[in-house]
């Protein structure tokens, strides 16, 4: 069977599911394929001859075209997430690719951008997020769904329960899911953060005081357990709490009765305790900062969340979630991130957990009003760094594979503090690869 010498361009073309179209130097639409046609809902003999600007209303369309980049020496773009509007004011969610096009003598003739339709994606997204959303707290990883899955037996009780986790975890999260799935869901929710009151103040704030307890009180004012009475008080920072405090508290955990600054009698509360800590009490305990007795008091159940870099696999729903929320909140309109963006998050180590992507996201979303937030928007200790400054004692001579293969490793070893799994992530390895790449280096003496 004879194979022609050149196949027809156009029938590749409308072969393609991905939209397709091509400029020539004055930016004019030179061709558009049919799947460009589905999925911007301009026809093919519209399109032809206009500015692509015109036709392919995008979020890159304000001056950062990626097409435009390519044609002015930029190397090919590939998998940049953004929007495009039909002519009915519908966005929709692409990812393209871009780059220029040269003749058989190499000279530049216009380019082309190819683009994916993320609708569906997008909406299996937020069927996924749906699924694994459980009282407004977002994650699938193994160690969420296991206090998913005792979170409402727990709450069903009255037991004071203690949640321990990393600073931005999220450990208030938790504390009003037990109370919005408990019996006390239509009494109140009480917050005291114990570790940002000075101890006179938060003695007062926790029990209240009577009219003329000290020179200031004027008359009687009910602290936080009077409140939460019915409800739920969530002691925040338990671990900072002065040690002439902590006995007082046990007294309510004991006996359920306290006395108000001032006061001569005792007033009895039924709330429920719910405490939170960073700290690791057992410690506290052993270098006596913290009480045994309220310790073993305070964790009778004990929740344990898990950091945001042990559940990695979190993050997508996470990142969509916040988006949602910040486009609520704030009136903006972004469709999520690029996948270089998800990228540099995977592989950030988030010592300030969730709290810390909350930040990141909202300082990104100041720069990147709407569309996807692509890596120019992030705060700049996330930026990847520069190609590093050009020695010039090193020598210059062209490079085989295997010792370009070498530099590439090394390097990306170098930015990652020698750590090889994040290395391997990094550069899409496996562990034998990154193995097998360091023993070829060091027998090359590369």
């Amino acid at each position: 069977m004879a194979i022609p010498d050149q196949l027809p361009c156009e029938a590749i073309l409308e072969s393609i599911a991905d939209g397709v179209f091509t400029v020539d130097l004055d930016w004019n639409v030179t061709s558009f394929n049919q799947a460009a046609t589905r999925i911007t809902g301009v026809p093919h003999d519209e399109a032809l001859g206009q500015k692509c600007w015109e036709v392919f209303h995008s979020s890159l369309c304000d001056g950062a075209c990626a097409l435009k980049a390519c044609m002015k020496g930029a190397p090919p773009i590939g998998c940049k997430s953004i929007f495009i509007v039909r002519p009915d004011g519908e966005k929709i969610p692409v990812s393209i690719s871009a780059a220029a096009l040269y003749d058989a003598q190499g000279n530049l003739i216009g380019g082309v951008e190819t683009f994916r339709d993320l609708s569906e994606i997008q909406r299996l997204r937020r069927e996924v997020e749906r699924s694994h959303t459980f009282e407004d707290i977002v994650g699938k990883s193994p160690a969420l769904e296991k206090i998913f899955g005792i979170l409402p037996q727990v709450a069903r009780s009255n037991a004071t329960a203690l949640i321990l986790g990393d600073s931005g975890t999220g450990k208030e999260l938790f504390a009003r899911a037990l109370h919005n799935l408990s019996e006390r869901a239509k009494g109140p929710f009480v917050t005291v953060n114990c570790g940002a009151l000075p101890e006179t103040l938060l003695e007062s704030e926790l029990f209240g005081y009577k009219a003329g307890a000290f020179t200031d009180a004027k008359r009687d004012k009910p602290g936080r357990f009077h409140q939460a009475r019915g409800g739920t008080i969530f002691l925040d920072e338990i671990g900072d709490m002065p040690m002439a405090l902590q006995v007082k508290l046990l007294r309510v955990l004991q006996d359920k009765t306290y006395e108000p600054l001032g006061s001569i009698r005792s007033e009895t509360s039924n709330a429920r305790v719910v405490a939170a800590t960073n700290h690791d009490l057992a410690t506290l305990v052993a270098e006596g900062r913290f009480r045994q007795d309220l310790f073993y008091r305070l964790n009778v159940v004990q929740l344990n969340l898990p950091s945001l870099r042990e559940r990695r696999e979190d993050l997508p729903l996470l990142v969509n979630h916040c988006l949602r929320r910040l486009n609520a909140m704030q009136g903006k309109d972004l469709g999520g991130v690029s996948e270089d963006v998800m990228a540099l998050l995977m592989r950030h180590d988030f010592p300030g957990n969730v709290r810390e992507l909350e930040n990141i996201l909202e300082f990104a979303a100041i720069l990147c009003p709407s569309g996807f937030i692509q890596v120019e928007h992030l705060p700049e200790q996330l930026q990847p760094q520069g190609p590093p400054a050009r020695n010039p004692a090193a020598q210059d001579y062209p490079m085989t594979l295997d010792e370009a293969k070498c530099r590439a490793v090394l390097a990306a070893l170098t930015r990652n503090h020698g750590k090889r799994m994040a290395t391997c992530r990094e550069l899409d390895i496996s562990k034998d690869t990154l193995r097998r790449l360091l023993a070829r280096c060091e027998e090359s003496g590369s």
